[in-house]
């Protein structure tokens, strides 16, 4: 079975590294023979985390539909960027948001992240190259138990790391890229098979 995998940028920002980091892994994905859905969180705007407007309220319809397309996938890749040394806040609320999802519109059981596998990029400006958002993203990824591949992709000095067509400069990124989504497609089939989808 083909594993569907949806990818997703942790910035909405025109021309966002993250961004072009999720178009590489997105074309990664399809040469090797991956379902791959490529989303934006611009399509999905939530409101600050509040339990307050929670109870009020009720789950916001985004974080619904956003939890049913999680679920729905065999794996997920995430793109973040670094914002002051950790997870941007837009990336953060969204999982948050989703993580309150526990069942869909008709009151079946939902759980878009227990056991859901998923890879990791991240990226800056600089040359740390998002790496301390990206094991933020990791610890929080682990406590809502999600299965996290060890392989990352972790991108410096995003204003010249791209060529012309979008596509990495540096050949240790392009390996780095086919050998995160070589195990995330090998992961996604395995649970694939175990879940009989």
């Amino acid at each position: 079975m083909i594993p569907k995998i949806l990818v997703f940028a942790g910035s909405i920002r025109t021309g966002a590294y993250s961004g072009k980091v999720a178009d590489c892994a997105q074309k990664e994905l399809a040469v090797q023979g991956a379902d791959v859905t490529r989303i934006s969180l611009a399509d999905y705007p939530l409101p600050i985390m509040d339990e307050d407007l929670e109870e009020e309220k009720g789950i916001p319809d985004n974080a619904l539909k956003l939890a049913r397309l999680f679920a729905a996938y065999d794996a997920l890749l995430i793109c973040t960027p670094e914002y002051n040394g950790s997870i941007p806040p837009l990336l953060k609320n969204t999982i948050d948001w989703v993580s309150r999802v526990t069942r869909d519109a008709n009151g079946a059981p939902l759980h878009p992240y227990p056991g859901k596998i998923v890879g990791i990029c991240s990226s800056s400006s600089g040359h740390f190259a998002g790496i301390r958002s990206a094991n933020h993203l990791r610890a929080v990824l682990s406590h809502i138990q999600m299965e996290v591949v060890a392989p990352q992709v972790s991108v410096p000095n995003g204003d010249t790391a791209f060529d012309e067509d979008g596509a990495f400069v540096d050949e240790r990124l392009r390996k780095a890229m086919r050998r995160l989504c070589a195990t995330l497609i090998e992961y996604a089939a395995l649970l694939s098979k175990r879940t009989d989808r």
